[in-house]
């Protein structure tokens, strides 16, 4: 594609939210995708970007079944399915994560195992989670080495850190955290507006897994003019699109 994500991030203020048509479509004229349309993709690719840069993969059927067996908008209960008599699964959002800051205490505080891995299930969550972080974990070495080293070198400082703090849980928590990404957000039955995520680091790579049996799902890039099939058991990493905007 003609776009290069690395400088399209720069026009993105910290306050777009993805939500302002008028400004989407200035911004579409500027960096235009190179083709007319929404293009639909539905099978395994990759999205280059003018430099040659990899900023997408989108992988079908990357979990099997057995892998599988194992107030602001985006709680909003507006944007959940409804829960039937027949739903296995409650409609909701669960974030894990071995160490990470309480919000508005990035700079006043250590970072702390979150609330949901305090609890008496959290060695079974992420025993039940350890095999597809794993293989997500596997895809992005060979995606972005750089990435993944740069991740085990973070969680070897999480590890001294948490001995030499004398922090129990966190310690506990990173013994069976299998991932090299240190936030998991578990969405169930839920779409999104198109949005942007500003957290994101434009030359790293950020994960979305599908799970699930369904066939009908859809992720909307309408900053490049793309749409991608979200199948049951596939797998996309890309890099940049948080900012470039994205919905569900």
């Amino acid at each position: 594609m003609p776009i290069d994500i690395a400088r399209y991030s720069k026009l993105i203020s910290p306050k777009e939210t993805g939500h302002n048509e008028e400004r989407e479509a200035r911004l579409l004229e500027r960096c235009p995708p190179g083709h007319e349309g929404t293009k639909l993709i539905d099978i395994p690719a990759t999205i280059l970007d003018a430099s040659g840069a990899i900023i997408a993969w989108y992988l079908l059927d990357a979990l099997i079944n057995a892998t599988q067996a194992d107030g602001i908008w985006r709680t909003n209960q507006e944007w959940f399915t409804l829960r039937s008599e027949n739903d296995v699964l409650t409609p909701g959002c669960l974030n894990l994560s071995p160490a990470w800051f309480q919000q508005g205490h990035e700079n006043q505080s250590d970072p702390e195992v979150s609330a949901s891995l305090k609890g008496p299930s959290s060695e079974d969550i992420l025993k039940a989670i350890a095999r597809p972080a794993a293989i997500a974990t596997a895809a992005l070495r060979v995606m972005h080495p750089q990435q993944y080293w740069t991740g085990l070198q973070a969680f070897a400082s999480l590890g001294d850190k948490a001995g030499s703090k004398e922090l129990p849980k966190m310690s506990e928590t990173l013994q069976y955290w299998a991932t090299v990404f240190n936030i998991l957000t578990i969405i169930c039955n839920r779409e999104t507006p198109n949005h942007r995520d500003h957290s994101s680091i434009p030359e790293c790579f950020d994960i979305l897994t599908s799970v699930g049996n369904y066939s009908n799902a859809q992720m909307s890039i309408p900053s490049l003019q793309l749409e991608e099939g979200l199948s049951d058991m596939g797998f996309m990493q890309w890099k940049g699109i948080e900012l470039a905007g994205h919905g569900i």
